[in-house]
């Protein structure tokens, strides 16, 4: 099957991860459940991946809090979970900013607490690439 234009092939393998993870265990569970089993299916299609990954918050050059994502995926996707009967914005305004405050290209934000999965790409407009 063809990726999709909007989406790289590791966020559309995150998602299919996820997807696994919606079928089996289904809404209901807490957050930590939903991570844990999603960190199940990342080693099982060999994705690498760090949960809970601290990053520091700074504003201008002061050191203003610390934030922890839960997965940081192939040091390129940041990811945001959540087990909510409906998202609001402000869940998508947090994922974001994950993207922001980590630095990464985009952030995905997976909620596993409707009757299907639903997901949120954001793109973070403040990207520095890091050189090679």
């Amino acid at each position: 099957m063809e990726t999709p234009a909007y989406k790289d092939s590791l966020t559309y393998a995150v998602i299919g991860c996820a997807m696994k993870v919606h079928q089996k265990m289904g809404p209901g569970f807490q957050e930590l459940i939903y991570q844990r089993c999603l960190s199940i299916e990342l080693t099982r299609a060999s994705i690498p991946h760090v949960r809970e990954q601290n990053c520091k918050v700074f504003y201008d050059d002061y050191e203003v809090g610390e934030r922890r994502a839960d997965f940081i995926v192939d040091d390129k996707l940041v990811i945001e979970i959540k087990a909510l009967v409906k998202l609001e914005d402000l869940h998508i305004a947090q994922a974001k900013n994950y993207a922001v405050v980590y630095d990464y290209p985009k952030g995905l934000l997976l909620n596993f607490g409707g009757i299907s999965l639903e997901y949120k790409l954001m793109f973070n407009p403040k990207y520095h690439p890091k050189p090679v």
